[in-house]
């Protein structure tokens, strides 16, 4: 098998990246336990009675590196906490082995220097947060990792959005640069409340309603006043 880290994704076959991985564990005298479902060109690690995962991406054009992301089921769904790059499978397997082995964030790191997370990650290792309060820092977190970091001006919805109470207590969701509000936790579309933010092409924010504009803002900050100001009355914390 070729596993030159630098050609890019089209070598990434199914199952390449696992056998990379299991035999440089091997080397390094321990045991990959896997997922029993099957993910192409990926590899994901779990221990469900940690509630812990793992999945690794191979390397990209963009990034010539192995994509780490760790996750843990708390309070479900698989949040993404903490992720990194790095072209060293062996480090790949550090981070694994200690992830999955219950190991914190700081320790994993500590395995793995490649791994990066943010400070509410850690806030939220030792006092797991409401669905509601973990999906706001989940989105607002992606501005700084790619390919998130590239959407800057969703983030600045969302970064107004957090900013009032009333939104708050709803779960941010977002799609092709469409920001809106649900009363669910899960996000579902049909529960979602009060218009939608987008950004426009030209530079400017819109408010829609899902089948017209309503009005285009110069900031953020005006999209989103307009949205808090026609949520119907009564709203509660998502549930």
């Amino acid at each position: 098998m070729n596993f030159g880290v630098g050609s890019g994704g089209s070598n990434w076959g199914r199952g390449v990246l696992r056998e990379l991985l299991r035999q440089t564990a091997e080397v390094g005298g321990v045991v990959l336990h896997e997922s029993d479902d099957e993910w192409g060109s990926l590899a994901k690690y779990v221990d469900a009675g940690l509630g812990r995962r793992v999945t690794v991406y191979p390397p990209d054009e963009q990034h010539r590196a192995f994509r780490v992301v760790l996750a843990s089921d708390l309070p479900s769904n698989f949040p993404r906490l903490a992720g990194g790059w790095t072209a060293d499978p062996a480090e790949v397997v550090r981070a694994v082995v200690a992830w999955t082995g219950g190991a914190g964030l700081e320790e994993t790191k500590a395995q793995a220097p490649c791994i990066e997370f943010r400070p509410w990650a850690l806030v939220h290792e030792r006092e797991p947060f409401g669905g509601v309060e973990l999906e706001w820092h989940l989105q607002l977190d992606r501005i700084h990792f790619p390919p998130g970091d590239r959407d800057l001006r969703t983030h600045a919805l969302l970064a107004a959005a957090y900013a009032q109470p009333v939104l708050r207590r709803l779960t941010p969701a977002t799609s092709m640069m469409n920001v809106w509000f649900s009363t669910s936790v899960r996000a579902n579309w049909k529960t979602h409340v009060g218009h939608i933010l987008w950004v426009h092409e030209k530079g400017v924010y819109g408010v829609h309603n899902g089948s017209e504009v309503i009005a285009r803002f110069e900031t953020a900050e005006e999209a989103v006043a307009l949205v808090v100001a026609t949520l119907p009355e009564g709203i509660g914390l998502a549930r």
